[in-house]
């Protein structure tokens, strides 16, 4: 019989790397034109980074000294103080999954930090914020963990070995 618990985590997990594969897409800016009935909203797709890019925000996120559950807990003094400590590294964390290149990360995180800050609405942020930290994790290198571990050259090939110590 299958379990159900593993396989409902199982399950969460492939929705969580096809939603970080396909991309989230938030709104930017919505713009009225005059004769025009429908705004122009301006959009971008937040989707899964390369590995350097997820070494970058994990160092921010680990700057802030704050977890998820902690932020979730929070009242609204507590927010306020905490997007007016952090605000500007939470947008370059979203930056940074929207600019998730090497050189792009490095040349236009900055710019499109700064464009998020004073153009997004608060809400988009704080919900790109708790999306991809909340799924950003270490499920990827536990694999290639376990794949160096069973490839080690210098781990003792039998028990003896490990019984004398040579």
């Amino acid at each position: 019989m299958i379990d159900t618990l593993n396989y409902k985590t199982n399950i969460e997990a492939q929705v969580a790397d096809a939603l970080l594969d396909v991309g989230v897409r938030i709104p930017l800016k919505t713009f009225h034109f005059p004769f025009r009935k429908k705004p122009v909203q301006l959009r971008v797709t937040l989707k899964r980074p390369c590995l350097g890019t997820q070494i970058r925000i994990a160092r921010l996120y680990l700057e802030m000294d704050v977890t998820c559950d902690e932020l979730a807990a929070y009242n609204k003094e507590k927010q306020m103080h905490f997007m007016s400590e952090h605000g500007a590294k939470v947008s370059r964390m979203i930056a940074l999954t929207i600019c998730r290149g090497l050189v792009s990360g490095y040349l236009f995180s900055g710019i499109v930090a700064w464009f998020l800050r004073w153009f997004v609405e608060n809400i988009y942020m704080e919900a790109a914020y708790e999306r991809f930290v909340s799924l950003l994790g270490t499920t990827s290198f536990e694999n290639i963990i376990k794949s160096a571990e069973m490839t080690n050259p210098l781990k003792p090939l039998n028990l003896s070995q490990k019984r004398k110590g040579s």
